[in-house]
C-alpha cells in the first residue's frame, strides 16, 4: 500500500464565521485524508473562535492558534505557514470551498516540481457560479522561469501545494507585496512549477476579499499613490534581483536599474523597450494581443513627472 505524505495546510481566519463552515467541510470532504490543519485566527471578534473549536473538538487533525493582537493578512499567513512542518504544504482561504478532489490531484502531480496550483471558479459570496474562472482571465504557466511573475501573477495563493523548501526560501514574507505571487517567483527560482487546468476552488468574491481579482471595486489612484506605485515596483525588482541568482538574475536586475532611471524622468523609452523585448516571458501571463502589450509596455515607461502632471 502506498504511503500518503502528510500535508499540512495553513488556514488564517479573521471575522469569518459567514463562510468558514462551508470551508471547513469541502477540507473535510478531501479524499485525501492524510493531512493536518493549522489555523491561525487575527484577533476575530465575531463567532469565527466558536466554530473553529468546535471542529477542532471532533477532529485531532486541526490544531488551533490566536494572536494576541492583529497582525493582517500577509503576516497572519507568514505565521501561520511558520507553524506547518510537513514536506507539503497547501494554503487556505477561510471563504472558499475546496473540491474533494484537490488534494489527491495536486499531490499525484507535484513529482519533482517544486509547486503545483490549479484554475479556480469565481463564486459569488452566496456560492453561485458567476460562470467565470482565473483562467479567463490570465494565462496560467508551467515552467522555471521566475521572471514571469514579476509583473504579473497567475498563482492564487488557496491553488498552491509546495516543496516545504519554498517557504523557507521566501520568509520572510517582503511587506507590502502579495505573498503568492512570492511564493511563485521563488518557486520558480528554484525548479519548475506546473498547473492542473481544472477548478478545484470555488473562489469566493464578497465585499471583503483581500485581493479584488475581478475589479469589482474599481478605485481611482491620487497622484501620491501612482508615484508610490511606481516606486514599490522599484522595489518589488529589488527583492526579486537579490532573492534569484539563476539566468534571470541579469534580466531582473537589468529592469531594477532602468527602473530607477524612469521613477526619476517624464517618460523612459529604454524601460518600456526592455519589457517590450522580452514580453514573451514578462507579458506571458496576459491574455492579450499584441497590441495590448505593446500599450502594457508603454504604460511602464512612464515616470513620476508624467505621473504628477496627468490629472
Amino acid at each position: 500500500m502506498e504511503i500518503q505524505p502528510l500535508i499540512s495546510i495553513a488556514l488564517c481566519t479573521y471575522n469569518g464565521s459567514a463562510f468558514l463552515r462551508e470551508q471547513l467541510d469541502s477540507v473535510l470532504g478531501q479524499r485525501y485524508t492524510h493531512w493536518e490543519l493549522v489555523v491561525v485566527d487575527d484577533c476575530s471578534t465575531d463567532s469565527t473562535r466558536a466554530i473553529l473549536e468546535a471542529y477542532a473538538g471532533s477532529d485531532a487533525r486541526i490544531s488551533l492558534h490566536y494572536n494576541p493582537q492583529n497582525l493582517g493578512y500577509n503576516k497572519n499567513f507568514e505565521k501561520a505557514l511558520g507553524f506547518c512542518q510537513s514536506e507539503l504544504i497547501a494554503i487556505c482561504d477561510q471563504d472558499d470551498i475546496w473540491h474533494p478532489e484537490k488534494l489527491e490531484k495536486q499531490v499525484r502531480l507535484i513529482g519533482n516540481h517544486t509547486l503545483v496550483y490549479h484554475d479556480s471558479e469565481f463564486v459569488n459570496a452566496e456560492g453561485q457560479s458567476m460562470n467565470r474562472r482565473i483562467s479567463d482571465k490570465l494565462r496560467f504557466y508551467r515552467g522555471g522561469a521566475p521572471e514571469v511573475f514579476l509583473f504579473l501573477n497567475c498563482v492564487s495563493g488557496h491553488s498552491i501545494l509546495m516543496k516545504k523548501s519554498v517557504l523557507q526560501k521566501s520568509l520572510p514574507f517582503p511587506a507590502d507585496f502579495h505573498y503568492d505571487q512570492w511564493l511563485a517567483f521563488n518557486a520558480a527560482c528554484m525548479g519548475t512549477i506546473d498547473f492542473l487546468p481544472e477548478a478545484l476552488v470555488q473562489y469566493r468574491q464578497h465585499s471583503s476579499n483581500n485581493t479584488d481579482i475581478l475589479a469589482l471595486k474599481p478605485v481611482e489612484k491620487s497622484v501620491d499613490q501612482k508615484v508610490l506605485a511606481l516606486e514599490m515596483e522599484s522595489r518589488w525588482l529589488m527583492l526579486c534581483a537579490r532573492q534569484c541568482a539563476g539566468k534571470a538574475h541579469g534580466l531582473i536586475n537589468a529592469l531594477y536599474s532602468q527602473s530607477l532611471r524612469r521613477n526619476d524622468r517624464f517618460f523612459d523609452a529604454a524601460f518600456g523597450i526592455l519589457v517590450w523585448k522580452h514580453r514573451d516571458t514578462l507579458l506571458r501571463l496576459l491574455k492579450k494581443s499584441d497590441t495590448s502589450k505593446f500599450f502594457y509596455a508603454l504604460r511602464k515607461a512612464w515616470g513620476t513627472k508624467a505621473k504628477m502632471t496627468a490629472k
